[in-house]
């Protein structure tokens, strides 16, 4: 397996554009994570789970962490800390 190869299927490109060569792979790839972690942001932070944790896995495992993220079910609310209205 070559590097191309594992970083297509890695990043989710492997599916679309499987001809890209390796520094046109690497910055699409590089666009491609960014917004899939600032998608996993979005979904993380509306459903109720840790906002950078899920923005580092968006970073880090593109398309894989969003897919996950989607369909992770809805956290309940957290209750309000003593002492603070709702």
């Amino acid at each position: 397996m070559t590097v191309e190869v594992f970083l297509s299927y890695w990043t989710g490109l492997g599916f679309v554009a499987s001809d890209l060569d390796l520094w046109t792979l690497v910055g699409t790839a590089l666009a491609v994570h960014v917004c899939d972690a600032i998608m996993c942001r979005l979904f993380a932070h509306n459903n109720g789970y840790p906002k950078n944790l899920w923005t580092g896995l968006g970073l880090l495992a593109g398309l894989w962490a969003v897919a996950v993220l989607i369909l992770l079910p809805r956290r309940a609310a957290a209750p309000p800390p003593p002492g603070r209205l709702p």
